[in-house]
């Protein structure tokens, strides 16, 4: 029997949840497909489908998406609303699903909700969705456990490495980032190479401990409700001592970054900071040129 195909876009929550997506779906007999890392065809794609008003992050899930759409039965779209009533997401996440059925067909999205103030939980929005490839309940609940496990090692693994790195001796940089730019090639691994090119040890906010980073924000605000900056100017205030620079890196245009991140710059006066706004023109040299005058900068103030 032909197996359903079941795709899944490279982008935005697949970098949180993505592990769990792909072994929950092959242990209910799905063939998972995932997009390729985002490449200037899939970039193209997204920009030519959604409106300018739309930041790149938002413009490369739908390249995916559409890359997909004639690859797969099935494209896993879930609606991300919120995780509590103080723990809100852009309103991006919440009408992914609406706008992309206005370019792919519906019947082709499998959709599922977060949104926990009014009781909507992933697994119970995975379940409804497998339900329809099978009928074996306690298959369904084991996948998502083994899922679910399997996404927590690979977390814990990601953050005892990092833990290992602070310990370095070499000069460490906190970037600072949503977690499907830090881990979109296109945004992000140029800089990322740059600096350990230089001999610069990379610290990524994403790669701690959610509860901790949650702890630690109230730090910066105790009225901040955006769940996934919470996250990251926890971090920030984590690391604060244990680095020798920051590294915002947010694309354009994004409102909540454009406001959290000015705020923490503000903030965070005593550390040397540059604030990277990736767009789709953006170039290697125009980066090049603003990474090296940073490195010189944290050079020097290291060196006085």
């Amino acid at each position: 029997m032909k197996k359903i195909k079941i795709g899944i876009p490279r982008a935005f929550h697949y970098y949180r949840y993505g592990i769990l997506w792909k072994t929950f779906f092959e242990i209910i007999g799905c063939k998972v497909i995932l997009s390729p890392e985002t490449n200037h065809e899939i970039l193209t794609l997204g920009v030519n489908n959604t409106i300018d008003e739309c930041c790149l992050s938002y413009k490369i899930y739908i390249g995916h998406a559409l890359y997909l759409s004639k690859k797969c039965d099935y494209i896993l779209v879930p609606r991300i609303c919120d995780y509590s009533k103080n723990n809100k997401v852009c309103t991006r996440f919440n009408g992914t699903y609406d706008n992309l059925k206005t370019i792919i067909s519906e019947n082709q999205i499998l959709n599922y909700n977060i949104e926990h103030t009014k009781y909507h939980y992933q697994f119970f929005g995975l379940f409804k969705i497998a339900f329809n490839f099978t009928r074996n309940p306690f298959k369904i609940i084991y996948a998502y456990l083994k899922g679910k496990n399997k996404q927590q090692k690979n977390d814990i693994l990601k953050q005892n490495e990092q833990k290992n790195k602070l310990l370095k001796n070499n000069k460490k940089i906190l970037i600072i980032s949503h977690f499907y730019n830090l881990n979109d090639k296109l945004i992000s691994a140029y800089i990322i190479k740059y600096l350990e090119n230089n001999s610069i040890i990379p610290i990524f906010s994403t790669t701690l401990n959610r509860k901790i980073a949650n702890n630690f924000s109230e730090y910066f605000s105790n009225t901040l409700y955006w769940k996934y900056s919470k996250e990251m100017m926890g971090a920030l205030y984590y690391y604060k001592y244990q680095i020798d620079g920051i590294i915002f890196i947010s694309t354009y245009p994004c409102g909540i970054d454009s406001l959290v991140n000015n705020l923490a710059i503000c903030k965070n006066k005593e550390l040397p900071i540059l604030n990277l706004i990736i767009d789709e023109n953006i170039t290697e040299l125009s980066l090049e040129t603003k990474l090296e005058s940073f490195i010189d900068i944290i050079k020097g103030v290291n060196n006085e």
